[in-house]
This record gives C-alpha cells, sequence and structure tokens, in this order.
C-alpha cells in the first residue's frame, strides 16, 4: 500500500564515506511508501582569483571534480538499487542548491545526513539545519555515526 504524502524523494549525499549508509535509509523508506527516489550531489567551489595564472588549470580541475561525481553518484545508485534514478551533480552554495532543486523536483521529502557535533562546532549553522528551516517539502536527517565512535571492548 502506498503513502500519499511521499512520492519523490530527493537524497543529498555528500559522496563520504557514510552515503551509502544515508543512501540505505532513503532507499528502504522509498521502497516501503513506493515512492521515487532522486539522487543529489552539490559541489561547492572555492572563489578563485580572477588574475590568477591557474585559472585555466583551474577550470580544468572543476570539470574533472564534477564528472568524477556524476561517476560516483551513478554507481551508488546503482549499489542501492535505483540504477535508472536521477542523478544531479549541481555546483554552488549547498544549501541554496538542496533548496532549488527540491523545489524544482517538487520533492515531498528531502534525506540527508546529519553528524554530530561537538564543542564550537555547535555554533555553526550546518547545512541539515539551514535546509530543514528552508525546504518547500519535509526533511529526514539521518543520523550517521562516525568510524572511530565504534563501542570499545
Amino acid at each position: 500500500m502506498a503513502s500519499e504524502s511521499y512520492r519523490r524523494i530527493l537524497v543529498v549525499l555528500d559522496l563520504r564515506e557514510d552515503s551509502m549508509q544515508i543512501g540505505r535509509h532513503a532507499a528502504a523508506l522509498a521502497r516501503r511508501l513506493e515512492a521515487q527516489i532522486e539522487l543529489l550531489h552539490v559541489v561547492e567551489f572555492l572563489p578563485v582569483e580572477p588574475m590568477a595564472e591557474t585559472l585555466m588549470a583551474t577550470g580544468r580541475i572543476e570539470n574533472e571534480l564534477l564528472e568524477q561525481a556524476r561517476a560516483r553518484l551513478a554507481q551508488l545508485a546503482g549499489e542501492l538499487g535505483f540504477a535508472g534514478a536521477p542523478c544531479w551533480v549541481e555546483t554552488g552554495n549547498v544549501k541554496a542548491e538542496i533548496v532549488r532543486l527540491a523545489r524544482k523536483r517538487q520533492a515531498d521529502l528531502i534525506v540527508l545526513g546529519s553528524r554530530e557535533r561537538h564543542g564550537m562546532s555547535i555554533l555553526v549553522n550546518l547545512t541539515e539545519d539551514t535546509v530543514l528551516h528552508a525546504a518547500p517539502c519535509d526533511v529526514l536527517a539521518v543520523r550517521v555515526k562516525r568510524a572511530s565512535a565504534a563501542p570499545q571492548d
């Protein structure tokens, strides 16, 4: 029985080692709800000095990074059982691009990772916080566990 609430799920992956953990949560939810999944990765380039001698090389490096991101995202889609799912690699501000694509694709739910914060990092406005408040739809933050956080014997 399909849910009427979530039909299109936008899964945001940063392509780190925990992307499979986030993707598995989203895939299980999508299968249960018979929802469509779309995958998104945003590449945020740092501004380059416009008069720099390396401007040409920077453009080439950016294109290579985008191609690598597209290949990795497609690979993750296949590993998660969504080989035919739309995979989006966008450039720009990560937070703004997530919200923009969610609106454009009329997502019902955004799934993204959330990491533990300690110390001064608690004061930083992280992606999941901004997306939660700006998104046109519900947001599910999957708590990702760091590899070093495994229990000790």
